[in-house]
């Protein structure tokens, strides 16, 4: 008893109390302000189609619409009628029938929205012709939008289907078209006013996340995570920012984030932004997210294969700040805190060991039995703060957490863990609305004796068995059991091996317009 006693008080006095190493920081050679993406196409609104371009014609059923503000001939109309027939479009949703030489336009693309299409349907086709005309020199015009709010839903999928990652290519690169889009729509100023005020800003929020995700990790870590998401949020009304060093989060006694990054010679970060709209309640949303800007596992080391693609392993906090960044540039009459927890576990001599012991904020203790279990570790300091400093009414943590689930899961969905239904049925509904789907899995009083540890309070693995539930248990562990609480283990969706309408191959953004619409109430 008395030997473990004096190993407990060692091993925390160490994480806590001792500075870390002095190294020095290799410069990665690439900066992410000096290199841009290839430019995408500008998105507007008018009432007529240009002469000269592609024309994209939303479909609905077979049978072609009038199409408004198009000039095209009978002969032209019957053309396309005789076309849709011969292929038996029925205009599904996703579906599209390419036709060439017809009238004035080079090509004529129909896209599918079926019946009465939906929002999120409506953006799924403007999705969908971005990724089909992305190698069409052409200026694009879409007809076929029923009314304003849709030309700025299918805008806004233009948006997001559009994006590309391409700033470090440099030999072969073939240059994007960039000739504009226009969307149809009998008021365009209406249209675009609908479009500025939501759709874009949700597309930013989205980019933002995709291009903190994609960037490698000599380029984004956690003070260059912190420089960027500066940029992206400077000028914008109703925000302010709050960042701890690593010297300020030891003097909180934040020992589970500090450990993790101790192995690093980039020292880690809390970022915190608030956003507080006009008439938004005093008490905000938390959204808190994993920010681990590479994970190589520690000690604990990962296998080589697949390692590469821990530089998205920060995806949960990018998505925490795109969904500040779109609710702050609408305006939304919301409240929330977004958190990213920021930290880059490596192995080396002053790393931290399976076997330590840290204390978290609060000062529970956390037996460190496998170091790659760490983005659990920093979101316990998350929440601890978020939850002193602006006493949430809700904390949402948000993490590519665990490889359990997406066993379970695959990239379908992402797993959802809550105390409290009101709580996930606002985020089921959240997912369903916004396309970022969630499937709910169980939190179970027994999964507690799985993670204690006997010789701190938990321990930060549970070994084999429901790996995702003993994660998100984990870090409810260190939520208030009076708060209202869920999780998003987002590991089998933050990245895409294959494009779709929404979301090009890649890191996905996944969780920014889940948390817009629910941060919402849904709308």
């Amino acid at each position: 008893m008395y030997r473990k006693s004096l190993l407990l008080a060692a091993c925390l006095s160490f994480t806590l109390a001792s500075p870390a190493i002095a190294r020095n920081v290799t410069g990665s050679g690439i900066a992410p302000a000096t290199v841009a993406n290839s430019a995408e196409r500008p998105i507007g609104f008018a009432a007529t189609a240009s002469a000269g371009g592609a024309l994209v014609v939303l479909m609905t059923d077979a049978a072609l619409p009038s199409l408004d503000g198009v000039v095209l001939g009978d002969a032209e109309r019957q053309a396309l009628g005789a076309a849709i027939a011969a292929a038996s479009f029925d205009a599904k949703a996703g579906s599209t029938l390419s036709l060439r030489g017809i009238g004035a336009f080079p090509r004529i693309l129909l896209v599918g929205t079926g019946a009465a299409p939906t929002a999120l349907a409506l953006a799924e086709a403007g999705g969908k012709a971005a990724q089909e005309l992305k190698n069409e020199a052409h200026p694009v015009t879409i007809a076929g939008a029923s009314n304003d709010t849709s030309a700025a839903d299918v805008a806004y999928g233009f948006a997001l289907g559009q994006y590309r990652f391409d700033r470090y290519q440099t030999v072969g690169k073939k240059t994007p078209p960039t000739g504009a889009v226009t969307i149809l729509a009998a008021n365009p100023a209406a249209a675009e006013s609908f479009f500025a005020s939501r759709g874009k800003p949700l597309a930013d929020g989205v980019r933002l996340s995709r291009d903190l995700a994609n960037e490698p990790a000599n380029v984004i870590y956690p003070e260059s995570f912190v420089a960027e998401v500066r940029k992206a949020f400077a000028g914008v009304a109703g925000v302010s920012i709050e960042v701890l060093d690593e010297a300020a989060m030891r003097r909180l006694g934040m020992g589970s984030i500090v450990g993790v990054g101790q192995g690093s010679p980039r020292g880690s970060r809390m970022m915190l932004v608030r956003y507080r709209g006009s008439g938004a309640p005093d008490a905000p949303l938390a959204l808190v997210g994993k920010g681990i800007t590479f994970d190589s596992g520690g000690i604990s080391i990962k296998p080589a294969a697949g390692m590469g693609n821990m530089k998205g392993d920060m995806s949960g906090a990018a998505s925490v700040m795109g969904a500040a960044l779109s609710l702050a540039k609408s305006r939304a009459p919301v409240h929330v805190v977004a958190v990213a927890a920021l930290a880059e576990n490596m192995p080396d001599g002053n790393a931290q060991r399976p076997g330590d012991v840290v204390r978290s904020m609060s000062g529970k203790t956390i037996e460190v039995v496998n170091t790659d279990a760490e983005g659990r570790l920093v979101l316990a300091d998350g929440v601890e703060y978020v939850a002193r400093q602006y006493r949430p009414h809700s904390i949402v943590t948000v993490a590519t957490l665990t490889g359990s689930i997406v066993g379970a899961l695959s990239d379908q969905y992402a797993g959802l863990f809550a105390r409290g239904d009101a709580l996930a049925d606002g985020l089921l509904a959240a997912g369903t609305t916004s396309g970022e789907e969630l499937w709910r899995m169980p939190l179970h009083k027994n999964y507690a004796e799985r993670v204690k540890s006997d010789i701190a309070d938990i321990r930060n693995s549970g070994g084999d068995g429901p790996g995702a539930s003993l994660g998100a248990h984990f870090v409810g562990f260190f939520v208030d059991e009076a708060t209202p609480w869920a999780h998003l283990d987002i590991a089998g969706v933050n990245r895409s091996e294959k494009t779709s309408p929404l979301v090009p191959k890649g890191m996905t953004g996944f969780g920014v317009r889940l948390l817009d619409a629910f941060a919402r109430g849904g709308k």
